[in-house]
């Protein structure tokens, strides 16, 4: 199973803002144990390469590790350097796609319109992703899919445990979920990551609703 197929399938992508080499492994660890399998680690992240490194090193065998917020070559180069297995960012950068093409590096790459939409899939991405979707609500996501069924997109942007199966149910492959899921600068003690254990899960079961 590749990537695609792997975030198809689970549906939901973390989304890690401001972790460090301290705590990234142990909240991998919990959205491991909670069901969720892939994350992506933004780029404005301080310290992000060594961050992805400890990250792909410690827990990679078991989670698919990205990087998010990726807004040029540059910066998506050094983070598949880093060990990044592919990269969010919040716009369409064609040079961007261009170089992860190139490496055989999935690119999900942010886009509102269908026109953007398009042109990213006739550029080469395998997924995209529809930002900010809260700007818009679920039935956006249904209008602008309907005319392209054949384009794999993922959601981010105020995504809750009331809303997710809506955004899923509507054609959205996947959801990217930030601070609703994952605050690392809020996991401070044990009883913190039993939190995120347990939010993570609620989450994968909400999802699994859908198939019951």
């Amino acid at each position: 199973m590749n990537l695609v197929e792997q975030i198809q399938q689970h549906k939901i992508v973390a989304v890690i803002r401001k972790a460090d080499v301290n705590n990234i492994v142990p909240i991998l660890n919990a959205l491991y144990e909670g069901g969720v399998y892939s994350v992506e680690i933004t780029a404005e992240t301080p310290n992000v390469l060594q961050v992805i490194d400890t990250a792909v090193k410690q827990v990679g065998d078991k989670i698919n590790i990205g990087a998010g917020t990726v807004l040029d070559p540059e910066t998506a180069r050094s983070v598949i350097m880093a060990g990044a297995k592919f990269i969010v960012s919040p716009t369409l950068n064609l040079e961007t796609l261009k170089l992860t093409n190139r490496y055989g590096i999935l690119n999900i790459p942010g886009v509102l319109t269908p026109t953007e939409i398009l042109t990213a899939y006739e550029s080469g991405a395998q997924m995209v992703k529809i930002f900010p979707a809260d700007a818009f609500g679920p039935n956006y996501v249904k209008n602008i899919l309907g005319p392209l069924p054949h384009v794999k997109a993922m959601v981010t942007g105020g995504i809750t445990l009331e809303n997710i199966n809506e955004y899923l149910s509507k054609g959205s492959t996947a959801v990217g979920i930030g601070s609703n899921l994952v605050n690392a600068k809020q996991l401070k003690t044990d009883e913190d990551y039993l939190h995120l254990i347990q939010t993570a899960r609620a989450y994968v079961e909400k999802v699994n609703e859908l198939e019951r």
